[in-house]
C-alpha cells in the first residue's frame, strides 16, 4: 500500500502557476473595474505620498502622532502595491495567472503587512490614551525613544509573522486544480489547493491569528474606553469636542479596519457568501489604505495647515 501510495504520489503534476479568478464572472464589468481599481490606486498613492512628505518637511508635524501617521502612510503604500498592480494587470489584459513563487510572494507581504497595522493600530491608540488621559506626563512618556520602539516593534511583529509563516508554507505542494477564487492570494483558497498535509500549518496559521489580531485589538479598545471615559468626564463642552477631535480620526481609521477584517474572517465560508466575502475583502485590502489619507487630511488641522503652506509655496515659486 505505501509502495503504491508513493507512485501515485511521483505521478501527480507539481503546478506552477495559480489563476486568480478575481471578478472573472463579471466579464461585462471588467473595463469599469479597471477604471475604478485605477483611481483608487492614484489616489491611495497620491495621498499616503503627500502624507508622508507633509511629515516629513513640516517642522509642526513633527510629533509623536504624526510621526505614527507617517509610519501608517509608509505601511498602506507597501500594502497598495503588494494587492493592487497585479489586479489592474489582470482586469487589463485578462491574464489571472500568478506563478506560485509569486503568489507565495504576494500572501507573506500582505501577512507582514496587516500584521504591523494591527500592531501599528494599537500603538496610535495608546499615544492618544497618554495624551488625553495623562497630558502633563505625555511628553515625558512618549519620548523619542520609546516612539521608535513601538513603530520597530510593530514592523518586526509583521516581519516575523511572515518569516515563520513562510518557512511553512513553502514545504507545501500544489499539485491541482489551481484556481485561486479570489482578486489575490489569501491563506485559505491557497490551502484549499494543497496536496500536502496541511494540519500544521492550519495550527500554527490559527496561533499566530489568534494573538496577532486580538491583542493589538483589545489593546486598542481598552485605550479607547479609557479616553472615552475621561472626555465625558471634562466639564467644558468646547475642550470635550477638542480632545475627541484628537483621537476622532483615528477611531474611524480603526472602526473600518477591523469592522471589515472580522467580517471577511468570521463569515462562514459558505458558497452563497463568497461574492460577499470578495466585497469586505476589497474593503480593508484596498478602500482602507485609500481612506485613510482622506479621513486624516479632512479631519485634521495641523494636516490641512500643513497642506495649506505647501499650495501658498508652489504657488508663489509658479509665479515667481
Amino acid at each position: 500500500m505505501h509502495l503504491i501510495d508513493k507512485a501515485e504520489e511521483d505521478n501527480r503534476t507539481i503546478i506552477t502557476e495559480f489563476i486568480l479568478l478575481g471578478f472573472g464572472n463579471l466579464p461585462g464589468l471588467q473595463v469599469l473595474l479597471f477604471l475604478v481599481f485605477l483611481v483608487i490606486y492614484i489616489v491611495t498613492m497620491s495621498g499616503n505620498t503627500l502624507i508622508i512628505a507633509l511629515v516629513v518637511t513640516d517642522q509642526h508635524l513633527h510629533t509623536p502622532m504624526y510621526f505614527f501617521l507617517g509610519n501608517l502612510s509608509c505601511l498602506e503604500t507597501c500594502y497598495i502595491l503588494t494587492i493592487l498592480p497585479r489586479l489592474l494587470a489582470s482586469l487589463l489584459t485578462g491574464d489571472r495567472t500568478i506563478s506560485v513563487s509569486g503568489c507565495f510572494a504576494q500572501f507573506h507581504c500582505f501577512v507582514c503587512f496587516i500584521t504591523t497595522e494591527c500592531y501599528l493600530l494599537a500603538v496610535m491608540s495608546y499615544d492618544r490614551y497618554l495624551a488625553i488621559c495623562k497630558p502633563l506626563h505625555y511628553a515625558a512618556l512618549m519620548n523619542n525613544r520609546l516612539c521608535l520602539q513601538l513603530v520597530v516593534g510593530s514592523w518586526i511583529s509583521g516581519f516575523l509573522s511572515c518569516v515563520i509563516m513562510m518557512c511553512f508554507m513553502l514545504q507545501l505542494t500544489f499539485c491541482g486544480p489551481n484556481e485561486i477564487d479570489h482578486f489575490f492570494c489569501d491563506f485559505s483558497p491557497m490551502l484549499k489547493l494543497s496536496c500536502s498535509d496541511t494540519s500544521m500549518i492550519t495550527l500554527i496559521s490559527f496561533i499566530f491569528a489568534s494573538i496577532n489580531a486580538p491583542c493589538p485589538f483589545l489593546l486598542t479598545v481598552t485605550s479607547y474606553v479609557c479616553i472615552i471615559a475621561t472626555i465625558l468626564r471634562i466639564p467644558s463642552i468646547t475642550v470635550r469636542q477638542k480632545a475627541f477631535s484628537t483621537c476622532s480620526s483615528h477611531l474611524i481609521v480603526v472602526a473600518v479596519f477591523y469592522g471589515t477584517l472580522m467580517t471577511v474572517y468570521l463569515l462562514p465560508k459558505t458558497n452563497t457568501l463568497k461574492a460577499l466575502n470578495k466585497v469586505f475583502s476589497v474593503f480593508y485590502t484596498v478602500l482602507t489604505p485609500m481612506l485613510n489619507p482622506l479621513i486624516y487630511s479632512l479631519r485634521n488641522k495641523e494636516v490641512k495647515e500643513a497642506l495649506r503652506k505647501v499650495i501658498i509655496i508652489r504657488k508663489y515659486m509658479f509665479l515667481k
